[in-house]
């Protein structure tokens, strides 16, 4: 990969359009190899897996919604349900239909927490899925119990109820943890279908990029994408490598230089020697390392799956204390209905729904805040930053080249001078010639205009001949110039192209990429929080540094080629640093991966953001502190679900155990259920008050 700092300073463009930004929706899906599809070899287990989490979405839903209606029939044959809302819709063998469609929803909407005990069971960890079941379990044993002969109450509408709200909280949950396979799906598509290969015969064929080979010649026209990692053997020309190695200038490449399969060409034409394909390609491994910052990435459990471990420990011990309590008073009946009425107590509905609503409730915010939250857990852990690296390009700087310094070595005046140096530029699309010609005043026309390859253009200007050039054409010509001012904004890392009118040089423009307004008073807020802000970059330590002290960065790690930026990322969290990752570019995805909390930068690639926990979708720094905020308000709140959730079972397991019993107090299943009903709606309230 070329050395950055070789080029801190080239101006190098034509009148071209070198963005290739506008197609990054575009690219074609093929990225292939020696006959083989790497999209099918890369992407498909990313694919299946992003599949198979949409079809438990759509079960979890659609057993919801079958189950609720069953409940609603359910409900009404409820001979309490009837009796607190002073109905009778009692007929003949009403029992055994209420039986019936209990008994459906039992199996079909409780199957999900069955398989789920039996993976508890294995990893030797109880939690939620082994207490709905037992609860449901237990509710629906003794239900049928009575129906055929057993003294105590129905609780089939408890039952139905239960399964109902538990499989609305797991929809929920999946709902708000989005997988990042995609990802690897997206960097596939990166690389062109098609190659135009240069034949032994001189002819050119187009060939699929699954055909070549190392040592294919290929043809890249101006605006085409690199097929593979290749040598350019002819031809020069400015590459666009921003999407892929975060580099935030076109690159000029020549002969002997190495670009990147997937970096789009500029002005010229180049032919290019394959040297790296398929799994070997820097695209490649760039998959391969997200796939394994994501699979070796460590998660905080979940807060009420603790919960339901030790509500699980209770509610069983409890159960069997009641019962062994009780069997001696030698009514085997009333010691069942004790024993029944503290295992369904201590699954409440509030449990399961404590987190999701909290969940449902902040995401909401988020995205009416500016940002998406893809990863619940990370999203929860963000509340714990301690340090925030940003990528520079595209991240805390615009991505687009500004005019900063104008330095006239003539009597000509800044304004007049600028609006010719707009004027020779105004037929060129590259991004330095756009940051020119916005800064200008205005423009004249201009009667002729010629590009000059990797060097700058020229162009006549009010019958004057105006050339914007880069240092390197300078130094062809044997031109030098001793200017203190130069040399300080070249040391800052600034792009300089220099001004000749009718062959003398009447000044220079510097640029830099703009730092976006926001940028510093997002790191100010962070830092008043106790939080470290870190830049990330492929740029060269000049320009790292100027940013850096513009914008108020505690530290700064500069020239980072892509592949070592998930190492920089874990190297800071060695130190025991709770790392936020915030980037845009593909460069970014292994990085964003590999951090606590991963943000992408909404109008990133598909990459970034398919990789990222969080996007930020107005590209504004200062979301960064907004999820964080929210994501303390968050925790707090859950906090709060979970004491609702589990306090009413500490006064409702001793009261249904019948602890009062002696003194006339004693909790039926019917009251159980309306105190838990009452967990439920203070869970839900509580939830809709959040706010950050």
């Amino acid at each position: 990969m070329e050395d950055k700092n070789n080029h801190v300073n080239e101006h190098t463009h034509s009148g071209h359009d070198m963005s290739g930004h506008a197609h990054v929706h575009d690219m074609d899906h093929g990225m292939q190899h020696n006959g083989h599809d790497m999209t099918q070899h890369e992407g498909h287990q990313g694919h299946d897996h992003s599949q198979h989490h949409e079809h438990m979405i759509d079960d979890f839903r659609r057993r919801f919604y079958i189950c609720t209606l069953l409940t609603i029939p359910i409900l009404f044959l409820s001979p309490m349900i009837q009796m607190w809302l002073n109905i009778d819709l009692r007929f003949s063998g009403d029992i055994y239909v209420l039986l019936i469609l209990s008994s459906i929803v039992y199996l079909y909407g409780g199957y999900p927490f069955f398989i789920g005990v039996v993976d508890e069971i294995k990893t030797k960890k109880p939690g939620m899925m082994t207490l709905v079941a037992l609860a449901i379990t237990v509710s629906y044993v003794y239900g049928a119990a009575v129906t055929f002969g057993l003294s105590g109450e129905l609780m089939f509408w408890e039952l139905a109820t239960l399964i109902d709200i538990m499989l609305l909280g797991h929809w929920i949950e999946m709902k708000s943890v989005l997988g990042a396979s995609r990802a690897l799906e997206n960097l596939a598509q990166l690389l062109p279908k098609q190659a135009h290969k240069l034949m032994d015969d001189g002819g050119i064929a187009d060939v699929s990029v699954s055909e070549l080979v190392s040592d294919d010649k290929v043809l890249v026209k101006p605006g085409e994408k690199v097929p593979a990692d290749a040598i350019v053997i002819d031809g020069e020309s400015s590459v666009d490598e921003s999407l892929l190695t975060g580099e935030s200038r076109p690159v000029y490449k020549g002969k002997g230089d190495y670009v990147i399969g997937g970096a789009v060409n500029a002005e010229g034409s180049l032919v290019v020697q394959i040297k790296k394909t398929g799994q070997d390609s820097f695209i490649a491994q760039v998959t391969q390392l997200v796939k394994q910052a994501q699979q070796s990435r460590s998660r905080t459990q979940d807060l009420s799956d603790k919960a339901a471990l030790w509500l699980t420990v209770i509610a069983v011990s409890a159960g069997i204390i009641t019962f062994i309590s009780w069997l001696p008073a030698g009514d085997i009946a009333f010691a069942i209905e004790r024993t029944i009425t503290v295992m369904v107590i201590a699954c409440p509905h509030a449990l399961g729904l404590a987190v999701p609503l909290v969940v449902a409730m902040s995401t909401s915010l988020a995205a009416r805040r500016g940002f998406i939250v893809r990863d619940r857990l990370a999203f929860e852990t963000a509340r714990n930053i301690q340090a925030v690296v940003f990528d520079k390009t595209g991240t805390l700087t615009e991505g687009r080249f500004g005019v900063t310094d104008v330095v006239s070595l003539s009597d000509m005046d800044s304004d007049e001078f600028l609006k010719y140096a707009a004027s020779a530029e105004s037929r060129s699309e590259h991004p330095i010639s756009k940051g020119i010609i916005a800064s200008a005043s205005g423009i004249w026309d201009i009667v002729d205009f010629r590009a000059i390859p990797g060097k700058g253009v020229w162009s006549r200007v009010n019958g004057k001949e105006v050339m914007v050039v880069s240092p390197g054409y300078l130094d062809e010509q044997n031109i030098q110039l001793n200017n203190k001012r130069l040399t300080d904004l070249s040391e800052q890392g600034k792009t300089i192209v220099y001004v000749l009118i009718d062959g003398d040089v009447k000044g220079a423009i510097a640029l830099a990429d703009i730092i976006k307004p926001e940028a510093k008073n997002a790191v100010a807020q962070l830092k008043t929080m106790g939080i470290k802000c870190m830049m990330l970059t492929g740029d060269s330590s000049q320009v790292a540094d100027w940013v850096a002290r513009q914008i108020g960065i505690d530290e700064y790690f500069a020239e980072v080629l892509p592949e070592d930026k998930a190492a920089k990322i874990k190297q800071i969290q060695q130190r025991g640093l709770t790392t936020a990752m915030v980037g845009d570019g593909i460069n970014d995805a292994p990085a964003l991966a590999t951090a606590d909390v991963g943000i992408a930068i909404g109008a990133g690639t598909d990459v970034a953001v398919e990789t990222a926990d969080m996007v930020l979708v107005r590209n504004n720094p200062l979301d960064v502190v907004s999820i964080i905020v929210l994501a303390k308000a968050t925790y707090r709140k859950m906090l709060q679900n979970l004491f609702w959730a589990t306090a009413y079972n500490g006064l409702a397991i001793p009261l249904a155990a019948g602890i009062l019993y002696p003194i006339g107090i004693i909790l039926s299943p019917a009251v159980g259920a309306v105190l838990m009903s009452l967990s439920t709606i203070i869970v839900a309230i509580n939830a809709r008050m959040l706010k950050a």
